[in-house]
Order: C-alpha cells, then sequence, then structure tokens
C-alpha cells in the first residue's frame, strides 16, 4: 500500500484544499495519471498521482483541506488489506520540520558513484515529484539535501548548463535542454545528436491512412480529368489597377456591402457580350454562341469545390447580383443548392486572392470554354507623374479553350476587361 499525501506546490504553499477528485474509490490508476484538482490561496492545480495501482481510500471528501504531506490517498492492489493505516499515517503526516531534525538520513548513490545525504521528506517529495534528487545541490549539513533545497529546485526548475549555440540551437528546434542527458555543459554537438535521435523517433511514429473519394470528390475527379484531356488549354495573365474599382466598392459599401466578385460579374457580365467567343460551348462541330450570360461562381466547400450559376448577370443590377452570390453561397455550404442553381453556366470565374496567391492556372469548368483566375490585390510601387506612389495591383489569370478562342481573342478579351476595371464608368455608357 502507497500513501499518497498532499503536495507542497509552491514555496509558500502550507495547506490545500481537494476541489475534485478526479477518480473514484476502486478505480485503476497509473502513475502520472491526474487524480484531483487541488486549490491554494492563490490557484487551482491539476495534480498526479505518484504511484500506480488501485485506489483503495479517498481519505478527503471533496472541500475538505489538509496541510502539506498530510495523507489524502491510499493507493496499492485490489482488496489490499488497509486497516493498519493509522500506524502509516502518522509518520506521513509528521511535520516536515521533525522529519528534517531527525538524525536519520538516507544516503543515495549519484550517478557518478559520489555519496549525497538527503533527508527522509526530501526523498520522499523528490519521489513524488519525478525529480532526480542527484541534480540537487544540498545547503544543510555536511551537503544535506533538506525539504527546502527540493522545493527551491521544484519553483526555480531544473537548470541545464549550455554553450550559447546549443542554446541557440535548441530554442530553434523546440528542444527542452532538460531532455539530453549529459553530465556537465551541454554543447551543440549534444544537440545535433538529440535532433537526429527525435527525428529516427518522429519517423517510426509516420503512418499511412486511406480515406474513400467522396461522391463530390468522385465527380470533380471525373470533370477535371475530362477538362483537362478535351480542352487544349492556354493561360494569360495580365495585370490591372484596382485604385478605381477599390475606391467603388469602398462607397458603395456605406450603402450595402458588396465584394470584389461581386462586382467582376457585373463587370463581365457586359465585357463578355462585345466578345461571344468567350462565352461560349463547343457541341460536335457547332459553336453555341449567347446574348446573354450566365456567371459561375466557384464556392470552396470542406470536401470540394461546387459552381452555383448566377443567371441572366448581364439584365442584372449590382445589388441584386451581389444578393444572389450570397444566398447562392450560403446555399452550397449547407448542402441546399438543386441541380437547377448550378448547371448552365456559360462562364465561371474563380477567386483564390484572399488566399495570397498571385498567379495560378484555373482548370475549364466544361462544357464552357473559358474560366477567369482572380488573385490576390498587392500593393506596388509604380512611378505616377514622375514621382513613386503604391497602388493596389491585381494580376487575372484566364484560361482559354484554344479549339475555339484564339490567343490573339483571349488578350484582345484581357485587354478590355482592364481597360473597364481601370475606368468602371465605361460601364454607364
Amino acid at each position: 500500500m502507497e500513501i499518497m499525501t498532499m503536495p507542497k506546490l509552491g514555496l509558500t504553499m502550507k495547506e490545500g484544499t481537494v476541489g475534485k477528485w478526479l477518480k473514484n474509490e476502486g478505480d485503476s490508476i497509473k502513475k502520472g495519471e491526474m487524480i484531483a484538482e487541488v486549490s491554494t490561496d492563490k490557484l487551482t492545480n491539476e495534480i498526479e498521482s505518484a504511484y500506480s495501482g488501485t485506489i483503495l481510500k479517498l481519505i478527503l471528501a471533496e472541500g475538505d483541506s489538509v496541510p502539506c504531506f498530510e495523507a489524502i490517498a491510499l493507493i496499492g492492489n485490489p482488496g489490499e488489506d488497509i486497516s493498519d493505516f493509522k500506524s502509516a499515517s502518522k509518520i506521513q503526516t509528521s511535520e516536515p520540520a521533525k522529519l528534517e531534525s531527525s538524525a536519520i538520513l538516507t544516503e543515495i548513490s549519484a550517478e557518478k558513484g559520489a555519496r549525497i545525504n538527503a533527508s527522509p521528506a526530501a526523498k520522499k517529495l523528490a519521489t513524488d515529484q519525478g525529480i532526480d534528487i542527484t541534480q540537487i545541490k544540498g545547503t544543510g549539513p555536511d551537503g544535506r539535501i533538506t525539504l527546502e533545497d527540493v522545493n527551491a529546485f521544484i519553483e526555480r526548475g531544473p537548470s541545464v548548463k549550455s554553450s550559447p549555440v546549443a542554446k541557440k540551437m535548441a530554442d530553434e528546434h523546440h528542444i527542452d535542454l532538460t531532455n539530453i542527458q549529459k553530465d556537465g555543459r551541454i554543447m551543440k554537438e549534444d544537440v545535433v545528436a538529440h535532433i537526429g535521435q527525435r527525428n529516427k523517433t518522429d519517423l517510426a511514429q509516420l503512418h499511412d491512412r486511406r480515406i474513400p473519394l467522396t461522391q463530390m470528390r468522385k465527380v470533380i475527379s471525373e470533370r477535371m480529368s475530362q477538362s483537362w484531356h478535351v480542352s487544349p488549354a492556354v493561360t494569360l495573365d495580365i495585370k490591372v489597377d484596382m485604385s478605381a474599382l477599390t475606391s467603388i466598392k469602398s462607397s458603395l459599401s456605406e450603402i450595402y456591402k458588396i465584394s470584389y466578385t461581386d462586382l467582376f460579374v457585373k463587370i463581365l457580365s457586359n465585357v463578355l457580350l462585345e466578345f461571344p467567343l468567350l462565352n461560349a460551348s463547343l457541341d460536335g462541330n457547332e459553336i453555341i454562341l449567347r446574348n446573354y450570360t450566365n456567371i459561375g461562381v466557384a464556392v470552396a466547400l470542406e470536401d470540394g469545390l461546387i459552381v452555383p450559376v448566377v443567371k441572366y448577370a448581364n439584365i442584372k443590377g449590382l445589388r441584386e447580383i451581389s444578393s444572389e452570390i450570397k444566398e447562392l453561397a450560403q446555399k452550397a455550404r449547407n448542402n441546399e443548392l438543386k441541380p437547377d442553381d448550378y448547371h448552365g453556366g456559360t462562364f465561371t470565374i474563380t477567386n483564390l486572392g484572399m488566399f495570397g496567391i498571385t498567379s495560378f492556372s484555373p482548370i475549364i469548368n466544361q462544357p464552357e470554354v473559358a474560366i477567369l483566375g482572380i488573385n490576390t490585390i498587392e500593393q506596388v510601387a509604380t512611378l505616377q507623374n514622375g514621382t513613386m506612389v503604391n497602388k493596389p495591383i491585381l494580376r487575372l489569370s484566364l484560361t482559354t479553350d484554344h479549339r475555339v478562342v484564339d490567343g490573339a481573342v483571349a488578350a484582345q478579351f484581357l485587354s478590355k476587361l482592364k481597360t473597364v476595371i481601370e475606368k468602371p464608368e465605361l460601364m454607364l455608357l
């Protein structure tokens, strides 16, 4: 049978209160497992069991207080006789000062073979706290390790001697130098060796995990593969000054909150009508041209991507477009979209700007022939009227199906789009 006592959690702690038992009588417990919440006048801590076994008795009720080193629980083997607890308790609950004054000293063999004297109370506390008592310098007679020495060691934490380079390397690799076992000063090569050993341990814990493709990912896989194999795709990039559009967004947001995606859908719905090949689709030997625009807006979900469509965007105002995009995005995230909500698109935009992406090659959403990627806005130093000024610059990435859209047509489309974005008042003409 082992007697667990109220630990001393600080130099000023005289007694502790069991606020809550985390284990019940009869429960099995391992050394290091949390057994109770203990409160002092300053803080509440969960305390670990100092022993492994079965909890034979919880001596205190929740809310009871006892001085430090008084017995609080008995741990042993199931069915073990605890009738002699009273005699054992007297030893455990003796005042630490009385134990210190005892002439009985425990001699402990240090790792190097030196003999170190420690009082029973010091040894007991060190054992309960999992401390190697040979690391503690005694201040008692003849170098004896006293209870105060152990408490002081707990308060300041273990000290480690190391070279400045070793300390810096340990900090960079998030290594606790107390985990490196060495006699004497820890050097750079000791940290390097520890890192190597840690990496070996990490590799031993690596494993593969297989998860089945969801139905959404199966559909995405099939359609992206089809698009990649069917369409000879070409991606063109262009840089756009967003100063005017940023100003408009800021002004309008005072009345109705809009996003850059809302503005791009509105602008594209007009510009695409001037370039019908970008708003087309290929059906066998025929190109389908349209006098309306259905703009798909890619929405990222937890397990995939879906593209709800703003139908007939060319005849809708900015506020209506913005409201519809918000509604479709919410439906997508709640899995409430109906087939009509994501079918019938004629052109798609996908925005990765919020992730800091500066350029990418979006894959065409079949059977469409073009898709526009929106990247992040960067502040770029630009020469204006002989003076360097910072301007918000955006890169647009347009991927087109070369079977329908030649490079020159795609370039003309991007050039016109750039003009309207930089001078949005042109949409009023």
